[in-house]
């Protein structure tokens, strides 16, 4: 497969959606708008984004962890094969919000599910795909999830409301998976500038496909 895979990930409030928006208007000016492709996790197509309905939906404050788990997994595994496949394939550059990295961190160890645990779970919908490169941005959980509360009270899901603690433990997880996975994650300082931020992430892209930026 001749495409480019990268993954973008980070706790909430990291900024993410502003970054995936430059950047990926910033390589559609270079390649033109056929060669990248945006998409989500969970979600990216019909099946996914009905899944991931089910898992945002406000009132299923009841689902079980490891239903939450397992619906994440197999709305990754129909993305996978509907979309990230086939772009990769057709030649283009992939930026993926959010991806397994996600499920460890939120559901290994925010829920307290085990990491490892959700790794093997994973491990059958990814089939052995991983991005070449996962930009991981993070930022202090406090910080984060003041700049949710200040810039999209209108748009907080079921997991932007757990407490404090819950998005700590995420974000520690975050960092493990960094050291654990130094070669494919690379850290961004997501409490600079958004045009610091971008500048970053386009010379760790760069680094990595030295034919981007």
């Amino acid at each position: 497969m001749d495409g480019k895979f990268i993954s973008f990930e980070g706790p909430d409030g990291a900024g993410k959606t502003s970054v995936i928006q430059q950047i990926q208007q910033q390589l559609e000016d270079q390649l033109g708008t056929e060669k990248v492709m945006y998409t989500r996790e969970p979600g990216g197509n019909k099946i996914s984004e009905q899944i991931r309905q089910v898992l945002f939906d406000g009132q299923n404050t009841d689902m079980d962890g490891r239903t939450e788990a397992l619906l994440f997994a197999a709305a990754r595994r129909q993305h996978i094969v509907s979309e990230i496949i086939p772009g990769l394939k057709a030649g283009r550059v992939i930026l993926c919000d959010r991806f397994v990295d996600s499920s460890i961190a939120y559901q290994g160890a925010g829920r307290g599910l085990g990491e490892k645990e959700i790794w093997q779970i994973n491990q059958f919908a990814i089939d052995g795909l991983m991005p070449s490169l996962t930009i991981y941005l993070d930022i202090e959980s406090e910080i984060g999830l003041r700049r949710i509360a200040e810039h999209r009270s209108n748009q907080i899901n079921r997991l932007d409301k757990e407490k404090l603690a819950f998005h700590q433990t995420v974000r520690q997880s975050y960092l493990k998976l960094y050291k654990n996975y130094p070669e494919r994650i690379k850290l961004i300082d997501a409490s600079q500038p958004l045009e610091k931020v971008i500048e970053d992430v386009k010379a760790t892209i760069h680094d990595r496909f030295s034919d981007l930026f």
